[in-house]
C-alpha cells in the first residue's frame, strides 16, 4: 500500500509500486481528467503537480508519491465543483478545440500563476513549453493564462 494525498484527500492505494502515477489516477482512483498523450513525459497531457511541482505523470512511478500530494485537474476546482479563475479564463476564451492537452495544459498554467501571479509573455512561454496542442490554440492559451492573471481582457474566444 502506498499512502498520498490526492486533490486534498489521504489516500492508500493498492499498486505496483512502479505503476505511473498517472495509471494510478486514471485505474485505481477513477481520476480521469488527467489524459495520457504520449507516455514519454514530451506533450504535457498528462501534467499534474506532485507537492506543487508540475510533472509528468505518464513516466513516474507512484512509489516517487509516496507521502506526498499529488493535485490534479479535479482538484483546482472549489469545494463545490465549480471551476477556479484560471479554468474559467479557459472556457472564456474557448481554448479548447479538440481538448485533449488541455488538463495538462491548465496544470502547467497554474503552476506558473501560483509562482508568478503576473507574468510576462517570456513567462508564459517558458512555463508552457513542452505542453504539446496539436489544434494550436497557443495564442488562446496565453490570452486565458493573461485573463486569469489579471492582464488581459476577454474577446469572446475570437482566433488565436
Amino acid at each position: 500500500m502506498i499512502s498520498l494525498t490526492v486533490n486534498g484527500k489521504p489516500v492508500e492505494v493498492d499498486a505496483d509500486p512502479a505503476m505511473p502515477i498517472l495509471w494510478v489516477l486514471r485505474e485505481k482512483l477513477a481520476l480521469n481528467g488527467t489524459k495520457f498523450g504520449c507516455g514519454i513525459a514530451q506533450c504535457g497531457a498528462c501534467t499534474v503537480h506532485l507537492d506543487g511541482a508540475p510533472i509528468r505523470s505518464c513516466s513516474v512511478p507512484i512509489s516517487e508519491a509516496g507521502g506526498k500530494s499529488i493535485t490534479t485537474i479535479e482538484g483546482l476546482a472549489d469545494a463545490e465543483g465549480t471551476p477556479g479563475n484560471l479554468q474559467r479564463a479557459w472556457i472564456s476564451e474557448q481554448v479548447p478545440q479538440c481538448g485533449y492537452c488541455q488538463s495538462g495544459q491548465i496544470m502547467s498554467a497554474a503552476a506558473l500563476l501560483r509562482d508568478t501571479p503576473r507574468p510576462t509573455d517570456d513567462q508564459i512561454t517558458t512555463a508552457m513549453r513542452g505542453n504539446v496542442c496539436r489544434c494550436g490554440m497557443y495564442g488562446r492559451i496565453r490570452k486565458a493564462i493573461k485573463i486569469a492573471a489579471g492582464i488581459g481582457t476577454s474577446a469572446g474566444g475570437d482566433s488565436a
